[in-house]
């Protein structure tokens, strides 16, 4: 730790939000602080409070809510700054990395606008210098080729760069503290590690302090010096990094810790029955090519070949077992995932299902194909209905899919909300009104609402504490085991698809460098890429990133 001296202080800090069973106690007596150029890492389970203490950092009060307490920077309360004052300490002195970054980025606003627009409004850059800082910005957080990239919309580029533009903003006013919301929860593990690598040469080489918050304790191990860890809105321990992962003295601190999925061994309560073997193949991709070139006025012609985000990829599902598809930010995964969901048009190629080919698109199939293929996405808050309740999100797929009277479709939304760790009274809740966890949870019930026969699990885990991780993991092997369910599962968590999938291939740039079963492909990779990216996967006992310079 750099100094004793606190850049920021919590005191005493509690949170209270209003609903419809009146006032419930969010974060109860917290206190905390963060030392110039310290990073203190934030963990705990969703629901835990730690991202609602970030956002008292920032001087954010969300909904009804009453907050209690000081929150200290620099000496100065921010709970007490003046509205105009709150707003310049925001982005010029206090950064911050949302776990969305689509929620902070605007979609028909160019990245580097967005980028420029950060730097002029606190004026610290010079109307000349703009431009180029941008670019220097972008590149820094490891974006190819950064001067095209600034001209592109944040829907153009993958989820782990938009993530990338999100933290370059964050840094962009040279900042005293970065709070980071789950900042790598989308990357893969490549992505991940720079990410990793930069934060620690910046922390190095600026002093600057930040707050982590993430259920990912790898993460934590390698840039914090400190962790604190929260369960229910309370303090429950705090330590330095190395003596808390060694030796945690509480007993959630040391379940956690437990949960963390790892390559070496598998986790807790993993269920050994296998899935049969010499399954005949549900699902079957011949040669697909998928491309979200522009094409040219009018939509005349076809994209060139070169411009395909999948090119030409062929590999088979059996039934009752799990395709794992892993890969960085941009390598195909999530296109080949629409275009099995119908969301995508193929440019190319065959998709079967139970032998027949399936038609392109979700709207050209019948009621029965879209019932029996079921997709989960990344995002909860992009899938997820706001004005909804969760009891109407999950009755929705049972009106359309099953026979069920009003009656037993409410019984089935309990079963449903149980099945993914969620207490009953969640049906009355809406999306804001739940953590990032919570809200995926509700997501892959809906998905088994429909009691598919595939389910296209894309980057579900994410957003999950490891904890979390862990029991859906296993319900999903239950399901798997008593119904046959087959999944289609795509991550950047090689430890969880070590684990969970029996085959796996490897995609690079749109195409596979590697293809089998997942033991042998992780225990004994052929390609150079594979292991670059085994190699990248955090571990608790690693210890910090090396030392290294920004990209």
């Amino acid at each position: 730790m750099a100094s004793s001296w606190p850049v920021a202080q919590i005191r005493d800090l509690t949170v209270d939000y209003h609903g419809e069973r009146g006032w419930t106690r969010a974060v109860d007596g917290v206190s905390l602080e963060i030392g110039n150029g310290e990073a203190l890492g934030l963990a705990g389970e969703s629901g835990s409070g730690k991202t609602t203490v970030a956002y008292t950092l920032l001087g954010e009060r969300r909904g009804a809510s009453r907050v209690g307490g000081q929150v200290l920077f620099r000496g100065r309360d921010i709970l007490a700054m003046p509205a105009g004052e709150l707003l310049s300490v925001r982005g010029r002195s206090i950064g911050f990395v949302p776990q969305n970054p689509m929620a902070s980025l605007t979609p028909s606003m160019k990245v580097g606008g967005q980028v420029a627009e950060m730097l002029r409004f606190h004026a610290v850059e010079t109307p000349q210098g703009v431009g180029a800082r941008v670019v220097e910005l972008l590149d820094s957080v490891g974006i190819p080729n950064p001067v095209a990239a600034a001209r592109r919309y944040p829907h153009e580029l993958s989820g782990g760069q938009q993530q990338r533009v999100a933290i370059a903003m964050a840094l962009a006013c040279r900042p005293d503290l970065v709070i980071l919301d789950e900042p790598t929860t989308g990357l893969d593990v490549t992505t991940q590690k720079r990410i990793l690598e930069l934060l620690a040469a910046l922390k190095r080489e600026t002093a600057v302090s930040m707050l982590y918050v993430s259920h990912d304790l790898a993460s934590l191990a390698q840039i914090c010096e400190r962790v604190a860890v929260m369960q229910k809105g309370r303090l429950v321990e705090v330590a330095h990094t190395s003596s808390l992962f060694a030796d945690p003295r509480q007993e959630y601190t040391r379940d956690l810790i437990a949960a963390v999925p790892r390559l070496d061994r598998p986790p807790a309560g993993r269920i050994e029955a296998p899935p049969p073997r010499h399954a005949p193949n549900l699902l079957e991709i011949d040669r697909l090519a998928v491309s979200y070139a522009r094409r040219p006025l009018f939509g005349l012609g076809k994209p060139p070949a070169d411009a395909d985000s999948v090119k030409g990829v062929s590999f088979a599902v059996q039934r009752g077992k799990t395709f794992a598809l892993i890969g960085e930010s941009g390598s195909g995964k999530s296109s080949i995932a629409r275009a099995v969901a119908g969301l995508t048009r193929p440019r190319a190629g065959a998709i079967r299902f139970n032998g027949e080919a399936l038609p392109a698109l979700a709207r050209q199939r019948s009621t029965l194909l879209r019932r029996k293929i079921q997709i989960i996405f990344q995002n909860p808050d992009s899938s997820l209905n706001p004005r909804k309740t969760v009891r109407s999100i999950l009755a929705r797929p049972l009106s359309m899919f099953s026979r069920l009277d009003a009656v037993a479709r409410e019984a089935r939304v309990i079963e449903l909300l149980q099945a993914v760790r969620l207490d009953p009274a969640y049906a009355d809740r809406r999306p804001h009104q739940l953590s990032g966890g919570e809200r995926q949870r509700v997501a892959i019930a809906r998905a088994l609402a429909a009691e598919p026969e595939l389910i296209i699990c894309d980057e579900i885990l994410s957003a999950l504490d490891v904890s979390v991780q862990a029991s859906v993991l296993q319900l999903l092997q239950t399901l798997q085991r008593e119904r046959g369910l087959t999944y289609l599962f795509i991550s950047h968590d090689l430890a969880v698809v070590r684990w969970f999938a029996q085959d796996i291939g490897v995609l690079r740039q749109g195409a596979f460098c590697e293809l089998g079963d997942t033991e042998t492909t992780l225990s004994a990779p052929k390609s150079p890429y594979t292991i670059q990216l085994l190699e990248a996967v955090p571990r608790i006992d690693a210890g910090p990133p090396p030392e290294t310079q920004p990209a």
